[in-house]
C-alpha cells in the first residue's frame, strides 16, 4: 500500500477513531451531563422528556459527530467534578468561562453569550448590606457573590431560583437571563414585584460553553467542528427559535 493511500484511508477513519478511542472496536456511548429543572435551557416536558436549548443542542451535536450519546441527569455543582474524575465525557450545560474552569477541564466553542441579572425589592442594589442572596450552587454567580462576601442562598437548580426570595429567606437573587424569562412567567414570582438589573461585572456576563473532559482533547476538537456545522446548516437557529424568542449566538 503507498503511503498515500495509507494517509487517505487513515484521514477517513480519524473521526471514528476520536469518538471510540480504537479503530475496530464496539462505538462507546459518550457519557453526556444534562440538568432537568433549568428551564428554557435543560428541562422535562410534559412527557418526561429531557429537552431545552442546551439539550437540543447537545443531541445534533452528537448527531453531527454521528456519535451515540447517553444524557445523564447531574447538577451544576457536580459536573465540574464529574469531568474531572472521568465520570462523564461532556457536560451540556452553560458554562461560563472562568480561571478556575479553565485550569480543571476543556471548554468547547461557546455557544451562546450569557447575561446575569439582578433581581430584587426597590433600592436593594448589589452589595446592599444584610441581605442574603439566592444562587445555584456551583455556578459563576455562586462563585462571584461569594468573592464580593455576600450572605447567599444556595439552591441546586435555576429552576429552584425564585423559591428562596418568595419564602423570603433571601432578599435577591442572580439570575441568568434565560432562566429570567421563565421564571417571570410564574404568577408567584410576578406577585413579588421585583425589580431587575443587568449585572456588570465581567465575571457575570460572557461566552457559556459545554464542558469537555480534560482526558479527551479530541473530544473537544470534534464538538467545536460539529458546533460550526449546525450553525452553518441552519439546525442551531431552529433549535433556537424553538426554545427562545431571540438570538443568543
Amino acid at each position: 500500500m503507498s503511503a498515500g493511500l495509507l494517509r487517505f484511508i487513515c484521514c477517513l477513519l480519524l473521526p471514528f477513531w476520536l469518538l471510540t478511542g480504537t479503530a475496530g472496536a464496539e462505538t462507546q456511548a459518550l457519557r453526556v451531563a444534562v440538568l432537568e429543572n433549568s428551564p428554557p435551557m435543560s428541562y422535562r416536558d410534559g412527557s418526561g422528556k429531557l429537552t431545552g436549548f442546551s439539550a437540543e443542542i447537545i443531541r445534533a451535536v452528537c448527531e453531527e459527530m454521528r456519535a451515540r450519546c447517553e444524557l445523564q441527569v447531574s447538577t451544576l455543582d457536580r459536573v465540574m467534578e464529574s469531568l474531572v474524575y472521568d465520570e462523564i465525557d461532556i457536560a451540556a450545560v452553560s458554562l461560563l468561562d472562568t480561571p478556575e474552569r479553565r485550569n480543571k477541564i476543556l471548554l468547547a466553542k461557546p455557544y451562546f453569550r450569557s447575561l446575569s441579572l439582578w433581581f430584587a425589592g426597590p433600592g436593594i442594589l448589589p452589595g446592599y448590606p444584610g441581605i442574603r442572596v439566592a444562587v445555584v450552587k456551583g455556578s459563576a454567580q455562586e462563585r462571584y457573590a461569594v468573592q464580593q462576601n455576600w450572605l447567599i442562598v444556595g439552591v441546586p437548580t435555576n429552576g429552584q431560583l425564585g423559591e428562596p426570595l418568595s419564602a423570603g429567606v433571601a432578599q435577591a437573587a442572580i439570575i441568568p437571563m434565560s432562566t429570567a424569562l421563565n421564571l417571570q412567567k410564574d404568577k408567584s414570582f410576578q406577585q413579588l414585584k421585583l425589580e431587575s438589573t443587568v449585572m456588570q461585572a465581567p465575571e457575570l456576563t460572557g461566552q457559556a460553553s459545554f464542558g469537555i473532559n480534560p482526558r479527551k482533547p479530541e473530544l473537544k476538537q470534534a464538538v467545536d467542528e460539529a458546533l460550526e456545522r449546525i450553525k452553518r446548516n441552519g439546525v442551531y437557529d431552529r433549535i433556537n427559535s424553538q426554545f427562545l424568542p431571540f438570538r443568543i449566538n
